[in-house]
């Protein structure tokens, strides 16, 4: 086993189950003592919990502490990293923002797709008070510990709705705003040595959407696409982990700070693959990936792996659209 992360301090955001818990187990892996949150310890009806993760990094020889927090109440946030600092002294090298609580939602809104106005006007609080909020304050109170001891890395787990449409307004808005928040405090910890960056995860095997995508006879377009990404040609949950151990091992990791890097890029870069030894399709960046995705097999077939889409060119074409 790699451990490349021994002795460092990591806390993941919403790691009971799906990306976080998959980041977390690959963290663990790699040496790290990683502080996992979740609004419950225990299985709360979905199956799954901390004390699963916690029970799984051990049995890969791991060290994982749970810490029951919901990223909606700003005292339990600042009791989360307030702990880390008293048992770490003061030590944290990573952060991953994960945290959502919008999933459920995102997989109604697949079943039954609802325009803007005819949703809750609760939606924009459920889908963003942990999205972006959330991501804010748990920055601010990392960037407390990483800023005097000038090294850190700080990851938001966003997604390709920060650059165009995908789902509804009120994910996309969300996607944006993280990806905004790494970008400027990114202007702001470079001094520090602190990097501050964003994930962009592919189609991804979460315990939720791997439900769905069982049980869902597709009706529309949109539910064929969705279940072919996360049935054929999804990522496992830890495929992100390891993006984020490449990352924290990176001795150039300033390099990056202030942008988005989606799994398939930096999967491409380091060289790593995912746990089954896949190479999961990149349709955001790999020319081949997405003309396939858009039906252009035949072309595709054509298109060496290494071809990307810059990524100027893809903001240019969507905010031309």
């Amino acid at each position: 086993m790699d451990r490349a992360l021994e002795g460092k301090v990591a806390i993941v955001t919403g790691a009971s189950r799906g990306i976080g818990k998959g980041i977390a187990l690959q963290l663990a892996e790699a040496g790290a003592t990683v502080y996992i949150t979740g609004r419950t310890l225990l299985p709360n009806g979905r199956g799954t919990s901390l004390t699963d993760c916690v029970e799984e990094i051990k049995k890969r020889g791991g060290v994982a502490i749970p810490v029951q927090c919901d990223h909606e109440k700003d005292d339990e946030v600042k009791d989360l990293f307030d702990r880390v600092a008293r048992e770490q002294h003061g030590r944290l090298d990573i952060l991953v923002n994960n945290a959502y609580s919008a999933a459920p939602a995102c997989i109604d809104h697949i079943e039954e797709p609802t325009s803007f106005w005819d949703e809750p006007l609760e939606t924009w609080n459920q889908t963003n008070s942990v999205g972006i909020r959330g991501v804010y304050i748990c920055a601010v109170h990392a960037a407390r510990l990483m800023v005097p001891a000038r090294k850190g890395l700080i990851v938001n787990i966003s997604s390709e709705g920060g650059l165009t449409y995908g789902l509804n307004p009120c994910y996309c808005v969300g996607k944006a705003a993280a990806d905004r928040i790494a970008s400027d405090c990114a202007q702001e910890l470079r001094e520090y040595n602190v990097a501050f960056l964003s994930l962009w995860p592919g189609a991804t095997r979460t315990e939720i959407f791997t439900e769905w995508a069982e049980n869902c006879q597709p009706k529309t377009s949109l539910q064929s696409a969705f279940k072919d990404r996360y049935v054929s040609n999804s990522e496992s949950t830890e495929f992100s982990g390891r993006s984020i151990v490449s990352l924290a091992a990176d001795p150039d990791i300033m390099k990056k700070t202030g942008r988005i890097f989606t799994t398939g890029d930096l999967a491409d870069e380091y060289g790593f693959k995912d746990i089954d030894g896949r190479s999961p399709p990149d349709y955001v960046r790999r020319l081949r990936d997405r003309l396939s995705m858009l039906g252009y097999s035949m072309l595709a077939a054509w298109i060496p792996p290494s071809v990307k889409i810059p990524g100027w060119m893809l903001s240019a074409y969507y905010h031309i659209l």
